[in-house]
């Protein structure tokens, strides 16, 4: 059983950097190091005998380090992503989970507080980051999450004469579905369809407690969803709602708000909807970073190994990096990874300017963010893929770091399915097409290839769209092989 006492790199960590003017002095390698130090015992984590409850412990630990604040999403963003990066180093030993646990408290949970809450309920970071608690974020459910379009079932309706919200689940399929850190979780941001007067305004952010005391809330349901393949030092919970009271400052309320019986949109033109999509897209960097450094640390580890291990060859003994089917690989591995790295990071560095500025993406850097995300995870499972197959018996072996390649299915599903990714991509590219809006100059394949699908959504619109899906996702891999090379030409 593992010690529940705070490890020794963080008691470090806490009494070396306690203030949060040093830390916010610090230069990145310094800031670097002292993350490293503050994880170092989180990266040696046993991860098939520790606990739901013992790996929670070093998340709130690290929390209250205070070296990653609730607010770095907006005011020093190049350490939430270089945080995620170092966490992503460790997979190939630790799997998803931490790098999960991290990821939906610091992005999802507290960063939608961040992105969509008013000044008391920005106060509330500075507690949960002093104390240590822990953040979910309950979007996805049953039937509907984001795969759905951002579509959500559970509601939250507005009491004027009480002045208080009633959330519900109102049946099985909308019960909140694979969130992450639900069982341990003290708070939680669930996303819930606002009604006002039997009117319902579509899909809004609610802050509310998800423990109280350490007792779930009254009216909170939840329970385990199961052994998984991989990451089982994180806890996925199912979460129901049974007409929870929630006050009215639960609703995160910058951009949107209510008057008695009125719904406020205060910032016009920019529906929440809009602003609740800016952790998908800080989301969809990180997933992409955290791939390829998985990519990177398993192909490292990999060749290590390689460039020492000997094989028979009939003239004399060989190394098996030398092997030219495996020499090939990783020298091609190199290449695409140094591309995608450079493309990745010019994601990162013009999302960070928009997160400075709390400004909106342009539409060309979401689109190649999606890209990124996309890009990303599909070359990594394509290469980690073809390594597993190239080094034999090496490839089988507990702790090579291939019993965790499961941390690329759960990037492939994070933050936009891919495929959803690709069928909008795609979509969006019939749209432009059909309204004449495309450059013929720059875009004859994917032209010729929206004229087939146009085409078949004319001679079938029930299932045309399904029976050309190999064309659907060969326009999309013609998008994101243009939009790398003109976004990286900027």
């Amino acid at each position: 059983m593992l010690r529940r006492s705070v490890p020794s790199s963080l008691r470090w960590c806490r009494r070396t950097f306690a203030s949060k003017a040093e830390i916010a002095a610090m230069s990145p390698d310094e800031w670097a190091t002292a993350f490293k130090a503050a994880t170092t015992d989180i990266g040696a984590m046993d991860v098939d005998s520790i606990s739901y409850n013992e790996s929670a412990d070093r998340m709130r630990t690290l929390l209250k380090t205070g070296l990653l604040r609730h607010t770095d999403l907006r005011d020093n963003p190049e350490r939430f992503f270089l945080a995620h990066r170092l966490l992503a180093s460790y997979a190939p030993k630790l799997g998803p989970g931490f790098w999960i646990r991290f990821t939906v408290h610091y992005n999802l949970c507290t960063g939608t507080v961040l992105g969509l809450g008013g000044e008391d309920q920005l106060q509330e970071l500075e507690t949960m980051q002093d104390q240590g608690l822990l953040g979910c974020f309950s979007l996805t459910e049953r039937l509907a999450g984001v795969s759905s379009g951002l579509v959500v079932n559970t509601k939250a309706t507005w009491d004027p004469v009480q002045s208080v919200f009633h959330l519900s689940s109102p049946d099985d399929g909308a019960v909140k579905n694979w969130i992450s850190q639900g069982l341990v979780a003290d708070k939680t941001v669930v996303m819930a369809d606002l009604v006002i007067g039997g009117k319902p305004f579509g899909p809004h952010a609610f802050f509310m407690n998800l423990r109280e005391n350490g007792n779930v809330v009254s009216g909170v349901s939840h329970g385990d969803m199961g052994k998984k393949t991989v990451g089982n030092d994180l806890d996925n919970a199912w979460i129901s709602f049974n007409n929870v009271t929630l006050p009215k400052s639960a609703l995160l309320n910058r951009y949107a708000d209510i008057d008695g019986t009125n719904y406020i949109q205060k910032v016009k033109g920019v529906p929440v909807f809009h602003m609740i999509g800016q952790r998908l897209f800080t989301g969809r960097v990180a997933v992409a970073q955290a791939a390829l450094e998985f990519r990177r640390s398993l192909f490292s580890s990999t060749k290590s190994y390689a460039d020492k291990k000997e094989c028979w060859d009939p003239r004399k003994n060989r190394l098996l990096s030398s092997l030219p089917q495996l020499k090939s690989l990783f020298e091609e591995n190199e290449a695409n990874q140094t591309r995608m790295d450079a493309f990745v990071g010019k994601c990162e560095t013009e999302m960070c300017t928009a997160l400075k500025s709390n400004s909106m993406p342009s539409f060309k850097l979401v689109e190649a963010i999606a890209v990124a995300k996309v890009k990303a995870v599909e070359d990594s499972i394509k290469f980690v893929h073809r390594l597993q197959n190239e080094v034999g018996s090496y490839a089988l072996m507990k702790g090579t770091g291939f019993e965790q390649t499961d941390f690329l299915t759960c990037c492939k599903f994070a933050e936009g399915d891919s495929r959803v990714l690709m069928q909008k991509m795609t979509r969006d590219r019939v749209k432009l097409f059909r309204d004449k809006q495309m450059d013929s100059a720059e875009m004859d394949e994917e032209m010729e290839l929206c004229s087939v699908l146009v085409k078949a959504l004319q001679n079938n619109p029930t299932t045309g769209w399904d029976d050309n899906f190999q064309i659907v996702y060969k326009l999309a891999d013609t998008i994101m092989h243009r939009v790398m090379v003109d976004f990286l030409k900027k």
